[in-house]
């Protein structure tokens, strides 16, 4: 089965809440692991609190998902200057400093990506591999 959508959001703090939950239904509903929901969910979260916090005057924000059976896909676009990945991680001092964030999410999904698109927008890319639950199955007698 596959699920896909597309959610354009406020930049603001307030919109996380209903990612977080959009996403984390989305992958309940498809007997996602537990672990692996709270994988993505995490590096979702840190993906849209870095454009509510750094994409500077830009009233809204994107987020496309598309789930398949083995893969779920999550996309951040913003209009926001963007910024230097290698420059952002290599940051030094404490855990609370810049670019932490992009250690967490490289850390939680499989592929992360920074692509600045053709029109201009930055987009965060958010591939992790799928693990689902067991299904307990009925031996028959």
């Amino acid at each position: 089965m596959d699920i896909s959508f597309s959610v354009r959001l406020p930049r603001d703090a307030r919109s996380l809440p209903l990612m977080r939950g959009l996403l984390r239904q989305a992958l309940e509903h498809l007997d996602v692991a537990r672990s692996t929901i709270e994988e993505v969910v995490l590096a979702l979260t840190e993906a849209c609190a870095n454009v509510v916090q750094h994409a500077g005057e830009h009233e809204e924000y994107q987020v496309d998902v598309a789930i398949t059976d083995d893969t779920c896909r999550v996309s951040v676009l913003d209009d926001g200057q963007g910024f230097d990945f290698e420059q952002a991680t290599a940051a030094e001092g404490s855990p609370l400093d810049t670019g932490r964030g992009l250690v967490l999410m490289q850390a939680l999904v499989d592929k992360l990506e920074f692509v600045r698109s053709d029109d201009g927008r930055h987009r965060v890319e958010l591939i992790k591999r799928l693990r689902t639950e067991p299904t307990l199955r009925l031996l028959q007698p």
